[in-house]
C-alpha cells in the first residue's frame, strides 16, 4: 500500500490532480509531476511505485546520495490548454505542505522544469526539491552546484534536458551490443526532453534514426533523419518544425508510428502507448522504455525490453548525484556517471528471462540494504 494518496479538484476548471507518495526514506520521497488529459490515480500510483524502484536501483553504499522514497504527481488536464499554467499553479498550491516537507518533484510528461519553477516561486515556496535540503551536509554549496549544472548547455541544449535521454541512449547501446545488431536503426516516439536527447545521442553513436513521432504525426526517412537540426528547432512541447524537413523526409499520420521499420524502438511519450491492441505491430528487436510505463501489462512483445525503471532513471539520479556531490556540475562528469551506471544495470538484466522482473528483484534487494542502514 502507498504511504499517502491525495486527490484534488480545481474549483475553476474541474481538473483533477493526484499525488501518491509510495514510500519515504529518511522522511523524503522523489518523483516528477506530469500533466496530460486522462491522467488517473491508478496511473500515478503505478508511477510512484516505479519511482521507488528507480531510486533503489541507483543505491551505492559508498555514495553521498542515498536513494529517496518514490512518489509521483499527475494532473488530468491538457498541457496545451491556455489555462494550463493556472491549473498547475493551483495544484502546486494545494500540494505545498507536501512539497515543503515530503515530496521532491520536477518535470515530467507535459510539463517543463522552467514552468514548474515559475509556479513554485509564485506560490512562495523555495524550490520544488526543498524537502531534501535538511538531508544535505552543506545546503548552500549543494544548491550552488545544482544551479551551475542547470546553467550548463551542450551544443545548444541545457544539460538538465539531456541527461535523461543520454541515459536511455546508453541503455539502448548496451542492448544493441548485447544483441550484436549490425548497422542498427532506431525509431523514437516522442521528441521532448527524453526523446530528443535519446535521438541525439543514438545518432551521435552511429545509430541511424529513421523515424520520429510527435503530437502532430510521424516523420521518417529510411536513410536517417537530420536529428540535430530537428532537435534544435523543436518547440517547447517537443513538436517538430516541419519546415526544417528535407525533401526526402516523409510525413506520416500519427497512428503509423509502429509501421516504420527499425531495429530499436524507443517509446518516449505517453504511458500505455503499446498495449494488447497494437503490440503485434512491434517489429523491433529491442524496445527501450524511455517513457514511464509505455507498455501495458496485457501487451505481449517478442523483443528484448529494457524496462523504464532502468532506462529512464538518469534524470532523477542526476539531480541527486549533483546535489549531494557525487558528480561535478559538468556534462563530462554527468555523462560518465550515467554511462557507467546504465551499462552496469543493463548488464544485470538483459540475460534474464524477464528483464523487468530482474530489475524489480534488484530494486527489492537494494531496498533491503537501505532499510538495514536506516
Amino acid at each position: 500500500m502507498s504511504f499517502l494518496e491525495v486527490t484534488w479538484t480545481d474549483p475553476a476548471t474541474g481538473a483533477r490532480g493526484h499525488l501518491v507518495i509510495d514510500r519515504l526514506v529518511r522522511g523524503v520521497s522523489s518523483g516528477g509531476l506530469r500533466m496530460r488529459a486522462g491522467c488517473t490515480l491508478d496511473e500515478v500510483r503505478g508511477l510512484a511505485e516505479g519511482m521507488t524502484a528507480k531510486e533503489a536501483l541507483n543505491y551505492e553504499p559508498g555514495a553521498r546520495y542515498v536513494p529517496l522514497g518514490g512518489a509521483k504527481g499527475g494532473i488530468d488536464f491538457d498541457p496545451y490548454d491556455p489555462r494550463a499554467k493556472e491549473v498547475l499553479t493551483a495544484y502546486l498550491y494545494a500540494m505545498s505542505p507536501y512539497i515543503e516537507r515530503f515530496w521532491t518533484m520536477g518535470e515530467d510528461l507535459g510539463l517543463r522544469q522552467a514552468t514548474i519553477d515559475e509556479a513554485i516561486e509564485k506560490i512562495g515556496l523555495q524550490s520544488s526539491i526543498q524537502a531534501v535540503y535538511p538531508l544535505l551536509d552543506n545546503e548552500e554549496h549543494a544548491k550552488k552546484r545544482l544551479a551551475e549544472a542547470f546553467r550548463t548547455t551542450v551544443d545548444g541544449v541545457s544539460l538538465d534536458e539531456l541527461v535523461g535521454g543520454y541515459g536511455v541512449a546508453e541503455a539502448a547501446l548496451a542492448g544493441i551490443e548485447h544483441l550484436k545488431l549490425s548497422n542498427p536503426t532506431a525509431f523514437v516516439q516522442g521528441f521532448g526532453s527524453m526523446g530528443g536527447a535519446t535521438a541525439r545521442y543514438l545518432a551521435r553513436a552511429g545509430v541511424k534514426v529513421v523515424g520520429l513521432a510527435d503530437v502532430h504525426g510521424v516523420v521518417a526517412n529510411p536513410d536517417g533523419l537530420d536529428v540535430e537540426t530537428l532537435l534544435l528547432s523543436r518547440d517547447s512541447h517537443g513538436a517538430i518544425d516541419r519546415t526544417r524537413l528535407r525533401p526526402q523526409d516523409r510525413q506520416l499520420d500519427r497512428d503509423t508510428w509502429l509501421d516504420v521499420e527499425a531495429d530499436v524502438l524507443v517509446p518516449a511519450a505517453t504511458s500505455y502507448a503499446i498495449h494488447a491492441g497494437n503490440a503485434h505491430a512491434v517489429k523491433a528487436k529491442l524496445v527501450v522504455e524511455a517513457a514511464n510505463m509505455p507498455i501495458s501489462a496485457d501487451a505481449s512483445i517478442a523483443a528484448l525490453v529494457i524496462p523504464d525503471v532502468i532506462a529512464n532513471s538518469a534524470t532523477n539520479s542526476w539531480w541527486w548525484w549533483t546535489l549531494f556531490g557525487d558528480v561535478e556540475p559538468t556534462a563530462e562528469s554527468a555523462f560518465a556517471k550515467i554511462s557507467t551506471t546504465m551499462r552496469r544495470l543493463v548488464a544485470k538484466v538483459v540475460d534474464q528471462p524477464s528483464p523487468r522482473k530482474a530489475a524489480q528483484e534488484l530494486a527489492a534487494a537494494a531496498l533491503e540494504q537501505i532499510d538495514e542502514r536506516f
